[in-house]
């Protein structure tokens, strides 16, 4: 499957463990497929129990070891498309799961004062997070490029992960309901910087062909 991460570190780092799974007949899909499964259990196990920092770091280290599925494909040369939707269609459910862990979270722990709040921007946070990876799919697909934007994926993850993190190690839990806010107005932003970017583009081609 293609990757997003081909820099020497991602090779340095994730390169031999990759080598150990060709060698024993791991695919990069199977890679993928695990790594998201496993995500999703972690987080919609741990984050309901009330163990934010123990699902955050099981969650960090899985989400890092998703450089995996790239170095095994490269290795074996089984890059291909259905590898890269694959791929792409895993991050959303993973992405689902962290937001649903976290939601669950705020329903059964949060105190009263804020917890309408971590609900509503951990909703906002989702409608809009999933229109930037849409935006950027729908614009190829009508052969333009929208990868653009203040808050991609990785930065959202990393924001989000903090977030609670910050919140299990007991600290107020208006971190995680500003930080959810924030969150979603970066996305927002991020998903207009795509649209706008795809419009100028479509503006450009029109003037183009007159």
């Amino acid at each position: 499957m293609l990757s997003r991460t081909g820099r020497p570190l991602a090779r340095i780092l994730f390169g031999p463990v990759a080598r150990i799974f060709v060698r024993i007949g791991i695919s990069a899909n199977t890679v993928t497929v695990l790594g998201t499964v496993l995500t999703v259990v972690a987080v919609l196990t741990f984050f309901p129990l009330g163990y934010l920092r123990t699902g955050t770091v099981v969650a960090a280290v899985l989400v890092i070891f998703d450089n995996l599925d790239g170095q095994i494909a490269r290795s074996t040369h089984t890059d291909s498309k259905w590898g890269a939707f694959l791929d792409s269609t895993m991050d959303r459910i993973a992405d689902a799961a962290v937001n649903a862990g976290i939601l669950i979270w705020a329903y059964l722990w949060a105190d009263a004062g804020c917890r309408v709040w971590i609900l509503g921007g951990t909703l906002a946070a989702l409608i809009f997070g999933s229109v930037v990876p849409y935006a950027r799919a729908r614009a190829e697909a009508v052969g333009m490029n929208a990868a653009i934007g203040i808050a991609e994926r990785a930065d959202r993850l990393a924001f989000t992960g903090i977030c609670v993190f910050l919140v299990g190690c007991g600290l107020s839990e208006w971190i995680l309901a500003v930080g959810m806010w924030i969150l979603a107005f970066l996305a927002a932003i991020t998903s207009a910087q795509r649209i706008y970017t795809v419009y100028r583009q479509c503006a450009s081609l029109r003037q183009v062909s007159r």
